[in-house]
């Protein structure tokens, strides 16, 4: 899940029936089934792609991430990785390379009110929840301004919250106020379906990876070089 998120309401005439949808879009047709109570869309396409690799079976879509996913099937995904918006874009500055910028990432970024952005913290996550398949797990990165709303709402839709990741960034740029710790971690939350989910959890792997010894929820992720963002 993209942090670039435009929420447009669906048009009112906007109708309901069971049905299965081919979106053809740039010579690159993409088959997306509807579930079946989902609203189909008579005057828009809920996405486009942005992004499309099938060398590497990769491929992003671009639009809302709601009317997306409830055009996607029930209990068909195993595993989502959600990076929601931070609601950091409020017209302070951060430190960036080095430099002084400003923190504003755009109009999707923006904070409503803590009663707002937990409605739409519950909107996504209920629509995640759908998808997952009956032993799928959810993992949603966050920092302070939203993780603790991200962790009561998956409480409140009955998700069952596995483990949370401290993700530890040894090279995090300085708080250019000098009058609050520097901010050098955020908080991944894992979670299953529901209570009665039996998640994946590869031991072995995990043990392997972390030299013999069972892995931490403290991981300690570099940033990516400049090549790997291109």
């Amino acid at each position: 899940m993209s942090k670039r998120i435009n929420k447009k309401p669906i048009s009112k005439d906007t109708s309901k029936q069971k049905t299965n949808k081919l979106y053809s879009l740039s010579d690159n047709p993409f088959e997306f089934s509807t579930s079946e109570e989902a609203a189909v869309y008579t005057d828009k396409k809920p996405f486009s792609i942005y992004y499309d690799n099938p060398e590497h079976s990769v491929r992003l879509l671009k639009g809302d991430c709601i009317e997306i996913l409830n055009q996607a099937r029930e209990n068909s995904v195993d595993m989502i990785f959600a990076d929601p918006p931070y609601f950091l874009s409020n017209g302070g500055i951060t430190c960036h390379a080095g430099k002084m910028v400003s923190v504003n990432k755009g109009k999707w970024d923006k904070s409503k009110g803590v009663i707002e952005n937990h409605k739409f913290t519950l909107e996504w996550l209920k629509a995640c929840q759908r998808v997952l398949k009956p032993n799928g797990t959810i993992w949603v990165s966050g920092t302070t301004h939203i993780i603790y709303s991200i962790g009561f709402a998956m409480q409140e839709l009955g998700f069952k919250i596995l483990n949370d990741i401290i993700w530890y960034k040894r090279n995090a740029p300085p708080n250019l106020s000098c009058r609050y710790f520097t901010h050098s971690t955020e908080i991944v939350l894992w979670a299953a379906k529901n209570e009665k989910s039996k998640h994946y959890y590869d031991y072995q792997l995990m043990k392997k990876m972390n030299r013999g010894k069972q892995m931490r929820n403290v991981w300690e992720i570099s940033a990516p070089f400049s090549e790997e963002k291109k």
